[in-house]
């Protein structure tokens, strides 16, 4: 009997996959939940702005009253009481001064308020997206992240806005509710019938218009992404000259967005002709039924037109949430994204115990580690590796064989599947992060400068590292002659990513930027594979000095580069096949000397 296959595994770094290629379900309440959460964070702002709606509110219920006064009272008696009149007169005009004013002073509020929020989202994002490990960033398209953090963040303002508003429409609305029961039953009875039509219009058209607006949203972050890649890897597309077939594609992310977003456009003018339907069919019926009643003598004339006022200021609160409703299903999925972004991170990655290493010496052991890409095949099986205090162990190997795993996994971008890493045995998870990445420097085969001077750069990793320190580290690794003679010396901005210095330079400068904070272990990943001669001489006579005394895990196919290490790990297929020098793996005659035999660099 054949055996039932085994149930898919569900890893941490399935967690991390955002969801922008299906529909699902927005939880409003939980989206409105987290949003009072960052309100919350302005209390005073939040209690000034709510303080300003309940008088806003008061005087939209009292200035209708005050015109039945005025009518009933006085003028449909014919009494002459000027005085009267006049008091009721100013007593309108005074709550029109304070509504203009209230409501002045909440929009304001309202406006630093949403600002507030903002910040403070967009601070946490960015927080975020640095804290997550590099499995997200594998998963998810950084131009659809960018739109997350750009164009979600924006469309959430509004959804603050409606917020507020919506605040200032229900306490309107509950206040001219109460006024109308008071004032006349009956007529509330009509009117309010007509307004409960429309809860179940606004829940269809809601539930309709749900998946059209996803749709967009994923729309536009495909727009970004490819607009992002275009940038990033503008010289690719150039050299290969595929701009053609670049723009058709954008254009299909573009049409697709178009498409989604015309069929969008079709659901909210439906809905606000409805309200407006609504609204004049109340009307009709309250003028209708008023004015029978006044002819019978069991009604005012007075009542009549309070309730047309309070009808029209209880359906404009409507339709002004109808005619928003555009931004409020955009503000929604742009929240509900935000979030899934900031619920990114599993568990796993934050399970350090922070535990400190008095003083830390470099030895690192791989315990029966195993680890594959999300559900992929294994990369790593089995691995156990100790690497001693100070000692220099170079991994090589076929290309894809696990060797920049092994490292991704040392720094914790990745978490094993199962084993364990240990430094100065204690297992990296326990390890305080800060502690662990001030003791490591990393050079990678393509360095990644920023845009500032070279002295920010060198000083990147080590941010209280003197002038000295940084020429020193630089005199080193041999880059401070090249620096002294650039324009502004360290001084010198640099383009993005240090464009307008070479391969060569740029790599120098990481070197130093690795060496300036004097870590315990250094790790070279290829770092001398995309350099010339010259700048690897440079490079390698500074290995002597950058590796002594510090443990040092190289990653390299140049046998130069690997040719003094202390030990050789050859990896093949996820394994460790082959360790010992230079010397007693040619000896051997297995895969590393054949992975000599076949390399033009034998020097």
């Amino acid at each position: 009997m054949a055996s039932s296959p085994s149930p898919r595994t569900i890893k941490g770094d399935d967690l991390l996959k955002l969801n922008d290629g299906e529909q699902r379900s927005i939880r409003y309440g939980r989206v409105l939940l987290r949003l009072l959460g960052y309100l919350i964070r302005y209390r005073r702002q939040l209690a000034l702005t709510i303080a300003a709606l309940i008088v806003y509110s008061g005087t939209v219920v009292a200035m209708p009253w005050a015109v039945k006064i005025a009518i009933d009272d006085y003028i449909a008696k014919g009494l002459r009481d000027v005085v009267g009149l006049m008091q009721i007169v100013g007593l309108y005009v005074l709550l029109a001064v304070v509504q203009f004013g209230t409501g002045y002073v909440h929009r304001l509020i309202l406006i630093r308020l949403g600002q507030g929020v903002l910040y403070t989202m967009r601070t946490d994002l960015f927080n975020q997206l640095q804290r997550l490990p590099m499995a997200f960033f594998d998963q998810n398209q950084s131009g659809k992240i960018m739109s997350r953090i750009q164009n979600d963040v924006e469309h959430l303002q509004e959804l603050n806005v409606i917020f507020i508003l919506s605040l200032a429409n229900a306490l309107s609305a509950i206040g001219i509710v109460i006024a109308m029961i008071a004032m006349n039953l009956p007529l509330a009875m009509i009117t309010l019938t007509v307004v409960l039509i429309l809860i179940p219009a606004l829940g269809i058209f809601q539930r309709l218009a749900r998946g059209p607006y996803q749709r967009v949203r994923q729309a536009l972050a495909d727009v970004n992404s490819r607009l992002q890649e275009t940038i990033t890897g503008i010289r690719v597309i150039q050299s290969l000259n595929k701009q053609g077939e670049n723009a058709r594609g954008f254009d299909s992310s573009s049409r697709e967005y178009l498409t989604f977003s015309m069929i969008q456009a079709r659901y909210w003018p439906s809905l606000f002709l409805t309200v407006e339907l609504l609204t004049g069919f109340a009307l009709v019926l309250l003028v209708a039924v008023g004015a029978n009643m006044v002819m019978e003598g069991s009604l005012e004339p007075g009542v009549v037109i309070a309730f047309a006022l309070y009808v029209e200021r209880l359906f404009d609160p409507i339709q002004q949430i109808t005619s928003q409703f555009e931004q409020l299903q955009r503000a929604m999925v742009a929240g509900d994204r935000i979030f899934e972004v900031l619920d990114a991170t599993p568990e796993s990655s934050h399970g350090t115990k922070g535990t400190r290493l008095v003083e830390p010496q470099g030895e690192i052991t791989y315990e029966a580690v195993n680890f594959s890409y999300g559900n992929e095949a294994p990369v790593l099986q089995d691995i156990n590796l100790h690497i001693s205090s100070g000692e220099t162990v170079a991994l090589v190997g076929p290309t894809g064989a696990g060797k920049t795993t092994l490292v991704s996994l040392l720094l914790r971008y990745y978490e094993p599947d199962s084993g364990k890493i240990n430094l100065d045995g204690t297992d990296l998870k326990d390890v305080d992060q800060a502690l662990l990445t001030g003791q490591m420097s990393v050079v990678l085969q393509e360095p990644h400068l920023f845009s500032g001077s070279v002295m920010e750069n060198i000083r990147y990793n080590f941010a209280d590292a003197t002038e000295e320190m940084v020429v020193a580290a630089a005199t080193i690794v041999g880059a401070h002659e090249f620096i002294s003679n650039l324009e502004h010396g360290y001084s010198t901005h640099l383009y993005q990513r240090g464009g307008n210095l070479s391969v060569g330079q740029r790599q120098l400068i990481s070197f130093a930027r690795a060496l300036v904070r004097n870590p315990r272990i250094l790790i070279l990943d290829e770092a001398t594979a995309s350099i010339d001669t010259f700048t690897e001489l440079l490079i390698q006579r500074a290995l002597q000095d950058l590796l002594k005394d510090r443990t040092a895990v190289v990653i390299a196919h140049r046998l130069s580069t690997i040719r003094n290490a202390d030990r050789i790990v050859v990896v093949d297929q996820g394994r460790i096949v082959e360790q010992g020098n230079h010397d007693e793996l040619m000896t051997e005659g297995g895969l590393y000397s054949n992975l000599l035999s076949h390399t033009t660099d034998n020097s």
